[in-house]
């Protein structure tokens, strides 16, 4: 079974607009700001689903989170075309915007932990079933010496594990 659905196409990205006005440079400012601000609650409702152990809400969030970080990377894009006008024009609101990519950057590394304890978390208790099955499986025998004998491959028994949740 195939864990993961044929990937539909991707929209092609918006093109780089050329800014040319102050008003268009508040306005991508302004959008960057609201795409960084949805992915930001998205990011730490999916962090406070994962540490309160609800992983399959979390999950849901998924393509929501997709949308808004293809989003922020047109974003970020246009503002990279931008920055020298924008430096040019309104270095405080290029200020600004990096006082707020700040702190998004110190809450994403947040989620990003979060997420790696989980997985750590889930993986040290598969790893411990495991053990316990191949405990249980193993028979306890002995050699002539009093030594515990090894195990040979055909005591060791597989573990199966659902990734579906």
């Amino acid at each position: 079974m195939n864990q993961h659905p044929q990937a539909r196409p991707e929209p092609a990205a918006a093109p780089a607009r050329a800014i040319s006005t102050p008003t268009e440079a508040r306005k991508l400012a302004e959008e960057l700001m609201v795409v960084m601000s949805g992915l930001l609650g998205t990011i730490e409702r999916e962090t406070e689903l994962v540490r309160a152990g609800n992983v399959r809400e979390a999950i849901r969030l998924e393509e929501q989170k997709g949308e808004l970080s293809r989003r922020y990377m047109i974003a970020v894009e246009n503002l990279k075309n931008a920055q020298k006008y924008l430096t040019q024009v309104s270095p405080e609101l290029l200020t600004t915007l990096r006082r707020h990519h700040d702190t998004f950057r110190a809450m994403l590394q947040i989620n990003l932990t979060v997420l790696a304890t989980a997985r750590a978390v889930s993986e040290g208790i598969v790893r411990g079933v495991n053990a316990e099955i191949q405990r249980k499986n193993i028979p306890s025998t002995y050699t002539a010496s009093g030594q515990r004998t090894a195990p040979g491959p055909r005591n060791i028994t597989p573990l199966s594990v659902s990734r579906s949740l």
